[in-house]
């Protein structure tokens, strides 16, 4: 990949983040809307499901919310989980749907690979969609992993459980804002995947077959942590 195409593909991300990680405030929705946001990214829409994200949020921005009413929407969805909609990777993808579990420490060890770590995990784990986004950032940025491994983090991780975090909150959330702001991270995310196939020849796999992926990694987790069965009368004496 072309270091312009890096380049402009890390400020799309950027804005992503920005709008995502802290609540938005007036001199921002302002901004965006002077700037045409988000026609400025530098993947467009290529489909009808992408026009459809773009012209809602240029839309929303065409009508600018009340502060009280996004900052209430950008609790339920980022802080609060009223929704049901966690932003946690764990939540969706674990059977017991526990925060904190097997795909947090994952996150964490890819992280660490990238010279990157969560200021404070105990405020925002490892695997918020956020710090995902975080990550996507520094590896393009950098340059540092194949595409191919850039691509089973985005098929393995992010694009698996998003889509389905996305649409409940886009139903859910009370401002035309956030709900178009999830529906365009992820019409994004899915374009700059079929971007990686289309310069890197990275077919994307069907749902089935990332879910086996993701099936295999657990299991194998699973069995490096299984605990040490204690049989009587194997291990000396027993009582």
């Amino acid at each position: 990949m072309q270091a312009e195409l890096r380049a402009a593909l890390v400020d799309d991300i950027d804005q992503l983040i920005r709008l995502n990680d802290r609540e938005i405030d007036r001199p921002t929705l302002h901004a965006l809307k002077a700037t045409g946001f988000p026609r400025g990214l530098a993947l467009p829409p290529e489909d009808a499901a992408g026009e459809a994200a773009y012209a809602n949020m240029a839309e929303a921005l065409a009508a600018p919310e009340s502060l009280d009413d996004l900052a209430a929407d950008f609790a339920a969805i980022y802080l609060n989980n009223r929704f049901g909609a966690s932003p946690y990777e764990s939540v969706w993808i674990g059977d017991d749907h526990l925060a904190c579990a097997a795909p947090m420490f994952e996150l964490r060890d890819l992280y660490a690979e990238a010279g990157l770590r969560a200021a404070d995990w105990r405020s925002r784990f490892d695997d918020h969609f956020v710090l995902q986004l975080h990550y996507l950032r520094q590896v393009l940025a950098a340059a540092r992993i194949p595409p191919a491994r850039l691509a089973a983090f985005i098929d393995e991780h992010i694009a698996y459980w998003f889509p389905d975090f996305a649409g409940r909150v886009s139903m859910l959330c009370g401002t035309a804002f956030y709900a178009a702001l999830v529906e365009l991270t992820l019409v994004w995310l899915i374009r700059f995947r079929k971007l990686l196939d289309e310069i890197h020849d990275l077919p994307i796999p069907d749902r089935a077959q990332i879910a086996q992926r993701i099936n295999r990694k657990m299991a194998m987790e699973k069995a490096e942590v299984a605990p040490i069965r204690f049989m009587p009368g194997a291990q000396g004496p027993s009582w």
